[in-house]
């Protein structure tokens, strides 16, 4: 009975495919390859890994996986001990039989390190109009990158001058000596990654204090009416130059609101008293004054009244006490009014 065999071989224009059945090996050019449907399994495995990180970084890591696999095939040639000119003219067929579409080099140079080549119908242009892609794929340049940075023993990079994506006849590129690699790329993306992010975070960061500024202007230093004519404003922290003006500002535009005859400072928790505190206390009794609303400081500590005095306090007329109670007591009596029990039915 014939035996059928399990091994087959078979030439293409110079290149050769075997196959091993009972090993379950297909080789190509004596090496190990595995073949994808292009528009089917091979787009579904570059869209996962789009997918998964973003089709910015995408395009980086296809670009990265193509140089790195042009590195491997320029010194897999180099090391056949085959002259560099004879591995550059032989690489299009190599590459056309292996499916990677009609690949020409156009011109090379050794010396200046530069080189043209073109690609048509090639699989990622395959893949990207199946993705409906606008612009060139970075694995194939970036593996050309690869193959002549290896040939030219020197760092190359690329130019895309046409793109077949975007409707030429064929992608080419150019390639030339340069300090560009993937790592620099890469480098360079997390770095602008690092700046989007802080400057996302810087944006939250304003925005929340920008929000917290606004809620503690409006409880730092609350206005509370005791009665139609009196108000109480506590007077609470140290306040610098934009604090104390926000505040005059909200006070005078809400006074005539209230009609106040009085208004009760209360300086309890004042705190880092200093020339500046007590020139915008003396321009917060002048202003209030101007709205015929009188002004009373109350909570005057022992240290605040000497301050007060060794600084030149010209606001000597304000009534002054140690308490609230004392105060509003003050402004009720000057009213003509008392604070007086509930009679009990």
């Amino acid at each position: 009975m014939e035996s059928k065999s399990s091994t087959y071989e078979i030439d293409v224009n110079g290149s050769l495919f075997d196959w091993d059945l009972d090993e379950g090996t297909f080789n190509f050019e004596n090496d190990e390859v595995v073949l994808f449907w292009v528009n089917t399994a091979f787009k579904t495995l570059l869209d996962s890994i789009e997918e998964i990180a973003g089709e910015k970084q995408a395009k980086l890591v296809l670009e990265t996986a193509g140089y790195h696999t042009g590195k491997i095939v320029s010194k897999f040639y180099l090391e056949s001990d085959k002259e560099r000119e004879i591995i550059i003219n032989h690489l299009p067929n190599i590459y056309l039989t292996a499916g990677w579409g009609k690949t020409d080099i156009v011109s090379f140079c050794f010396e200046e390190k530069k080189a043209i080549v073109r690609v048509k119908n090639g699989w990622e242009y395959k893949i990207n109009v199946a993705q409906k892609k606008e612009t060139e794929g970075t694995f194939l340049p970036g593996h050309w990158a690869g193959v002549l940075g290896g040939l030219f023993e020197t760092n190359v990079w690329y130019k895309v001058v046409k793109s077949q994506v975007q409707g030429d006849d064929y992608s080419e590129y150019e390639f030339f000596e340069s300090e560009i690699t993937p790592s620099l790329n890469v480098n360079a993306m997390i770095q602008e990654q690092a700046q989007a992010a802080q400057k996302e975070m810087e944006q939250k960061i304003s925005e929340q204090t920008r929000v917290l500024s606004e809620i503690i202007k409006e409880i730092s230093s609350p206005i509370i009416p005791v009665t139609d004519s009196i108000l109480v404003i506590p007077l609470v922290g140290k306040y610098e130059e934009l604090r104390a003006e926000e505040l005059l500002n909200r006070t005078l535009l809400n006074l005539p609101r209230y009609k106040a005859e009085y208004l009760i400072l209360d300086l309890t928790a004042l705190k880092g008293v200093d020339q500046y505190t007590l020139d915008f206390l003396q321009k917060f009794v002048k202003a209030a004054s101007l709205l015929g609303t009188q002004c009373i400081f109350v909570g005057i500590s022992p240290e605040l009244s000497v301050q007060i005095i060794e600084r030149g306090f010209t606001e000597t007329k304000i009534p002054c006490f140690s308490i609230l109670q004392q105060g509003i007591s003050h402004a009720l009596d000057r009213l003509g009014l008392a604070i007086a029990e509930k009679k009990q039915h």
